[in-house]
């Protein structure tokens, strides 16, 4: 792995994927593209150890979502924060930087986990891991989730919905970046602001589409 600057990103730098680590052979044994699946798949994929490496990458709304922190930190500043589906804990790791009093990751892949710690010190920023699903439960005690790229697809946008709106129950503010993939919910959401970042699958030399960072909003509204 390298430890590289994020595209859009430079205040950030990631242990990042490149064509020598051999990561991309795990994202996509066959070089067709890759597209990440539903929870069902993931959990076969862990089972035989060959989980995409989803933390090796910078993804869209996640760029957007740390993008949007380093630019606004009033968002963050002062606030219990968690990175939802931390993956490489970029989005955490921007809100650590704008001044988070404190900054929670959550993230299931065990790989990811140690990612996301050699990151945290790399960019010199205190982060608690959290290594199991917390979708099921109670949301923790903080102010503030951030989410990014977390519904790309329909099992998983079902299951993090409703952790969402236990979060609004409990007066904790819910941000959202996603480059607009088909599961979003867009009439639960109010958009805040648009950035042109690359994705993990964009074709080389591909222009960047807007992805956009947006509040969830309660089902009424």
């Amino acid at each position: 792995m390298q430890l590289l600057p994020v595209p859009s990103l430079p205040e950030i730098r990631l242990y990042t994927a490149h064509p020598g680590s051999g990561l991309r052979r795990l994202a996509d044994p066959e070089g067709q593209g890759f597209e990440p699946e539903g929870p069902e798949e993931e959990a076969k994929a862990d089972e035989n150890e060959l989980q995409p490496p989803y933390w090796a990458y910078a993804w869209a709304g996640g760029a957007v979502l740390a993008r949007y922190i380093i630019d606004q930190p009033q968002t963050v500043v002062g606030r219990r924060v968690l990175d939802l589906g931390a993956g490489s804990g970029l989005v955490g790791i921007a809100a650590a930087k704008a001044g988070a009093s404190d900054v929670i990751a959550a993230e299931i892949d065990r790989n990811g986990v140690a990612a996301l710690g050699l990151n945290a010190m790399a960019n010199g920023v205190t982060i608690t891991i959290i290594d199991n699903d917390i979708t099921t439960g109670p949301p923790p005690a903080v102010d503030l989730v951030l989410a990014g790229d977390v519904f790309y697809g329909r099992e998983v946008a079902r299951r993090v919905t409703p952790f969402f709106d236990r979060c609004l129950a409990a007066g904790i503010e819910v941000l959202v970046g996603d480059p607009r993939r088909t599961d979003l919910p867009l009439s639960r959401l109010r958009l805040l602001a648009e950035y042109r970042v690359p994705d993990f699958g964009d074709a080389k030399g591909a222009a960047s589409k807007p992805s956009g960072v947006f509040r969830f909003e309660p089902e009424d509204r």
